[in-house]
């Protein structure tokens, strides 16, 4: 079995060799990646250094300075919270704005917090593009702008306009997220910023830490402590999974050929799987691979509002990303959840800030 530093090697690799186009394009620009301490920034910074790019990662820290970072050598290291403006010396050509909490139990517990970095934080990046002319911008949005599809609308374009809670316990993100979108057009539109926008669709895989409160490292830190693997629902709500590796090209993709005020869904289509059954698929890889003997069940969460606006169903129609940016996934799900345990087997221990 390879170990988490030959699983990321791999993933780095992949993500090069696929971004070889994109990052010649980035090569000799200066590339700001607001929030790169993140599980996102975990393979978007280490595969931009690989490639020669200029890269400075502006981060609060807010739940913990990252050991790879740290060591991580090629990349200059800010602490700064963006929903303060840019320093005064800032020179940048490229940014991205993967500046914000994703998991919904930390953004449940930072509402505020959050709102104002996906709001806020993105006006202060947008401002400085318009008075310092940039040549890429790239904002994360989320598959949460949808909120709950009905099933009409599933699998989901980039043109549905979303069933969403104003006032819920996802909205300060579901609805900034939103506010988000509605700033970048617009600063492309009147200003004529490059601004893009991804909607990243359930991404899972190394970098994003185990005790980050999310479904599959929840499962996988189950399937390591050697207990049994608890769902917190019935175990019906469906989603398609992308392994980072896909994802982290897909947004590169977007930020060099994506068309300014255009959002793009970043996900898998297929397959859209059931909670249940991600649980089994998670607890049979543990006993393939690390001799797991536990088994899955259900148990209520002691959080009321963990499934309050909860989606049904999480299925992106992926094809306006794949003409366009010439996006196109390739690990499936059992592969990238292989790779995921691995990594996870050898990353066991996370800050849980």
């Amino acid at each position: 079995m390879e170990t988490a530093n030959e699983i990321v090697e791999a993933d780095l690799a992949y993500i090069t060799s696929t971004l070889s186009a994109e990052f010649d394009a980035l090569r000799g620009e200066k590339l700001l990646i607001v929030g790169g301490a993140g599980f996102l920034g975990y393979y978007l910074v280490q595969s931009a250094v690989r490639a020669g790019i200029d890269v400075t990662v502006y981060d609060n820290f807010m739940r913990g300075i990252p050991d790879w970072l740290l060591g991580l050598g090629g990349v200059e290291v800010v602490k700064h919270d963006i929903r303060e403006p840019l320093p005064a010396d800032a020179d940048f050509t490229y940014l991205i704005h993967a500046g914000s909490i994703a998991s919904p139990t930390f953004y449940r517990n930072y509402p505020i917090e959050t709102m104002d970095a996906n709001v806020n934080g993105l006006r202060n990046l947008l401002e400085y593009s318009k008075a310092n002319p940039v040549r890429g911008f790239l904002f994360y949005s989320s598959s949460e702008i949808y909120g709950d599809p009905d099933p009409a609308h599933i699998p989901t374009p980039e043109d549905y306009r979303g069933y969403v809670s104003c006032t819920g316990p996802r909205a300060c993100y579901d609805e900034a997220k939103r506010y988000g979108e509605t700033l970048c057009v617009n600063f492309a539109r009147v200003h004529n910023v490059p601004v893009k926008v991804a909607r990243p669709f359930n991404n899972y895989g190394p970098g994003l830490k185990i005790s980050d409160r999310r479904v599959i490292p929840d499962f996988v830190r189950d399937v390591l402590n050697g207990r049994d693997i608890v769902m917190l629902s019935d175990g019906s709500p469906m989603r398609t999974f992308c392994y980072v590796a896909d994802a982290v090209v897909g947004y590169y993709k977007v930020l060099v050929n994506g068309r300014p005020g255009e959002a793009y869904n970043i996900g898998v289509e297929t397959p859209e799987i059931s909670m249940a059954d991600l649980a089994e698929r998670i607890a049979g890889l543990g006993r393939d691979l690390l001799g797991y003997t536990g088994r899955v069940v259900r148990q209520a969460s002691a959080d009321g509002d963990y499934l309050i606006d909860n989606p049904n169903r999480r299925c992106p129609i992926i094809t306006k990303a794949r003409t366009e940016v010439g996006y196109a996934p390739t690990f499936d799900l059992d592969e990238g959840l292989r790779r995921s345990m691995l990594w996870y087997a050898g990353n066991r221990v996370a800050e849980d800030a």
